[in-house]
């Protein structure tokens, strides 16, 4: 594929670990506050981890386009990361 496709999704692999790692720092901060809403609280943590498992789904099919769509999973390097 091109390099404008792999840099895109390497951003988009970024900024959805970043928008992730923000769920649950602000998780951390709501279970820190003395003015918490357990029911709150316990959506949002369903919610953050609806997340991290949704983008991990369109991550793996995103890698899979990035790379062409090949015939083979083994055909996919690991160099995306980071």
């Amino acid at each position: 594929m091109t390099d404008a496709i792999m840099q895109t999704y390497k951003a988009v692999e970024r900024a959805m670990e970043e928008y992730n790692k923000a769920l649950l720092d602000h998780l951390t901060a709501m279970h820190s506050s003395e003015k918490s809403n357990a029911d709150k609280i316990e959506r949002l943590s369903q919610g953050a981890k609806a997340m991290r498992d949704s983008s991990a789904i369109y991550l793996t099919y995103a890698k899979f386009i990035a790379y062409g769509m090949p015939e083979s999973e083994d055909m996919i390097g690991d160099d995306l990361q980071g």
